[in-house]
This record gives C-alpha cells, structure tokens and sequence, in this order.
C-alpha cells in the first residue's frame, strides 16, 4: 500500500478506481471533488504504477478563510526609501494587493475552471504527476506537452487551451489543431513533491517522454518559458525518438564568450549588432540586479520558511521576478489590466498558497542547478528543429543572429510586438498563433 498523501495537497485528493485509457482520456470523465482530509491508501497491486487517475480540486472553504485571515493579520515594513521598485516590491503595491485578495478576490473562479478541464494524476518514478490533457475534436492533431516555470503553474497555459485545441473557433484552422498535455512540474501545484533529490531538467524530459508515451502518443512536440524553457533546450539535447520539435519562448542562444563577459561582469565583446546590444544590455541588467531570487533558491531554498508561513511574503516573492514582469504584474493593481489581471496574478499565488509548494518549487532550483552544465540562457546543444519566438520584454529578447547559431535545425524565428516573460499568460493570442506557424512544417511527420 502507498501512501499519495503528500503534505496537507492531499487532503484534497480522494481515491479513484483505474479507468480505461479510453474513458480516462475522455473530456467528460473527470473524477469526483476531493475534499478529504485524511492520506488515501492506494493498492499498486489494484491499480498499476502506469495507471491514469482522474483529478478534480475542490478546496476545503476553511482553507480559504484561513488565507484571508493571514492576508489581513499581515505585520507591514516601513515604506521603501525610494520613489521607484528599485528597492523590491513597493509598499502601496503590496497593500492593493492584500486588499483586493482578502476581500474581493473570488478563488472558485479559478477553481470552477480547472474542473472543467479534463485533470489527471499518473505515477511516474515513484511520483505523482498531475496534468491536464485535453484533445481537439478535430482530426490529426497534433500532440504538443507544454511545460510551465517559476513563479508560474499550469495557471499560465489556461488562455491557451482553447485556441490550440479549437482553432477553427479562434481565426485558425482545423489542420492547426493540437491535442495538448500541461504538467505541473515535480513540487509544483497539484504534482508530488520529490521527496529526495534528482528530480533534475534532464530527469524531468524522461518523466514527461514516459508520460506522453502512456497517453498513447508516438509522435509529439514540446513548448515551454522559463524551467519550461529548460526543458525544451533539454529534449532538444536528449532528442528521444518520438519528439519532432520544440518551441521557446525564452532560448538558450547566448554566445560563450558573451555568457563569460555577463557573468564575470566583465566588458561586452566588441562586434555586437544593434539587436545584439539590446540583448547584451537586458542580461546585464538581469544578471547585475534581477537574479537575486535565483541564486536563494539554488543555493539555499530550504530557509524560505517565511513564504510558507505569510501570504503576503510569498505574494512579494512571486511578484518580484524580474523587473519587467513586475511592471506588468503591479499596473494590473492599478486597473491597468491589458496582459494579466489582478485575478490572473492571484490565481497563480493562491495556488502556491492552497499547495503549500512555495519551498518545494523553489528546491526545484537547487535540483536544476546541482547538475546543470550550462546556465539558463546558454547554447545547449539542440539537435532536433527548434522554433523560437521573441518577445520584447522577455529578461532578454534573443536576437535572430544568436538564434541561428544556436539552433542548427531552426525552422521558425519570429520578434513579437509585445509580450514577455509569460507569453502564453500575458498574450495567448499571439502565443497561440506561434505555435501553430512553428510545427505546421513538422505536422506531416506527425
């Protein structure tokens, strides 16, 4: 007998029987609300390690008074000594936040859209991983898995759904179809949480391969930002034999002797273009005062306590990843809510919050960078075709000239008008369209 509970997440998870493949893939059968409080015991014998699970949320209501109770009894600093976010997340933005999440932010909402989705859990070495799947009504669509990163979940790729698996109903067409599979990585959201080390990028390409695999796929692409950026780079490396291609969003293109020059804080190279200094001019921003957060997490994540412990702290945390992306998540505060709303933002944090994943997702880190051979935005070695989109206010919008060095096999190269480091939250219309130019040359090897 395995015990799935896994810290107070499974209190949300009640027990269901083995399904078919057949009706487990089906957009009707999703399972009952769990809402029971105590560790369900599950028979390997009965049900299988490759068995596919039917998930549904259904938080308990004294966990959302619970929050709420917390957001109010938050102890507050002094306001920042500057008139800018160059010290972190300013006062008056944390307070906008606080109000509206303790007394008009609705979290059913949220709620009532991932029921509506077709949720599944399925064991993958020896840990839970919980996904959504949803396939297109349409014919021969194409299989696509797409990963999220940090501070983000599987909140990020909801806009998405529906354009991907139902172009016909979005400007697209019916060869433009996907079906699309959207994990939560390991200690993130509704997945497990490892409960010992090596849960590594390159582990989590064999994890996601083995589940593609079990949905019955032979053929498949994969997308993904930030981790999820990651792990494209990385099955671009290990190339398994069912992947066709991959998409990013945020690439690993930049030059050795530029990634040396950026982390040393030495001079820039010479010879640099004008959309080659762009680059150059946002990674040394990022690197000198935005990768603060990174280097914590990598280096010492288990100390982050307090964002265990205070919704605001981990709200402050969260918002504070880069500095561009704070821009567009603090005007969403001050009605300004092109891209992301307020809801948006507090449906990722609340779901961290209800998941107590904060430190779990943050030793994901330490994980990554206890084996990584090449930093986030380094060239990794891709040998399969690779599509790239760039967005202006990604940490650093990759140049076409990097991109092609980079990337051997690239077949699509696109600078968007605008967007960021969330691509597929803050602009699913043109997200979605990227994908669909970046794999209609594979399709026919589907």
């Amino acid at each position: 007998m395995e015990q799935l509970s896994n810290n107070s997440r499974r209190r949300f998870l009640k027990g269901s029987t083995m399904l078919g493949l057949g009706a487990a893939f089906s957009q009707g059968m999703i399972g009952q609300a769990f809402a029971n409080p105590q560790p369900i015991a599950i028979d390997k014998g009965q049900i299988g390690q490759d068995s596919i699970r039917p998930f549904h949320v259904n938080i308990p209501e004294a966990e959302l008074t619970e929050l709420r109770r917390r957001i109010r009894a938050a102890r507050w600093p002094e306001r920042e000594l500057v008139g800018d976010a160059s010290q972190g997340v300013q006062l008056n933005t944390m307070q906008k936040v606080a109000q509206y999440w303790a007394e008009e932010y609705d979290w059913r909402k949220v709620e009532a859209k991932l029921n509506a989705l077709p949720q599944f859990i399925t064991e993958i070495d020896g840990l839970d991983i919980h996904f959504i799947h949803v396939r297109s009504k349409h014919k021969n669509a194409l299989p696509l898995i797409i990963t999220h990163g940090w501070p983000g979940s599987i909140i990020e790729q909801l806009k998405i759904i529906d354009p991907l698996t139902n172009p016909t109903a979005h400007g697209g067409n019916a060869s433009d179809a996907f079906d699309v599979v959207i994990p939560s990585l390991p200690g993130y959201g509704f997945s497990a949480k490892p409960t010992t080390t090596g849960w590594d990028i390159a582990h989590i390409v064999r994890a996601w391969t083995t589940l593609m695999k079990r949905l019955g796929y032979t053929r498949f692409v994969a997308a993904g930002g930030d981790v999820g950026a990651q792990v494209v780079d990385e099955f671009g490396v290990q190339a398994p034999p069912e992947l066709l291609g991959i998409h990013s969003n945020m690439p690993g293109t930049v030059p050795a002797n530029v990634a040396r020059a950026l982390v040393n804080h030495e001079p820039q190279p010479s010879g640099l273009s004008a959309e080659e200094q762009h680059a150059w001019d946002q990674l040394d921003f990022f690197y000198k005062k935005g990768l603060g957060y990174a280097i914590e997490m990598s280096n010492r994540p288990q100390t982050l306590y307090g964002l265990m412990d205070s919704p605001i702290g981990l709200a402050a945390w969260m918002i504070d990843h880069d500095a561009r992306s704070e821009e567009l998540i603090t005007r969403a505060f001050d009605g300004k809510t092109e891209g992301l709303t307020g809801d948006d933002i507090l449906d990722n944090i609340t779901l961290y919050w209800l998941t107590n994943t904060a430190v779990s997702a943050a030793r994901s880190y330490w994980d990554y960078s206890a084996t990584a051979k090449k930093g986030f935005f380094d060239v990794k070695g891709a040998t399969v075709p690779v599509a790239v989109s760039a967005f202006p206010d990604e940490i650093y919008t990759a140049p076409r000239s990097w991109a092609e060095k980079a990337y051997p096999k690239l077949i699509h190269y696109n600078k968007l008008p605008k967007g960021g480091h969330f691509a597929a939250w803050e602009q699913p219309t043109f997200y979605s369209e990227e994908l669909r130019a970046s794999f209609k040359s594979l399709r026919n090897n589907a």
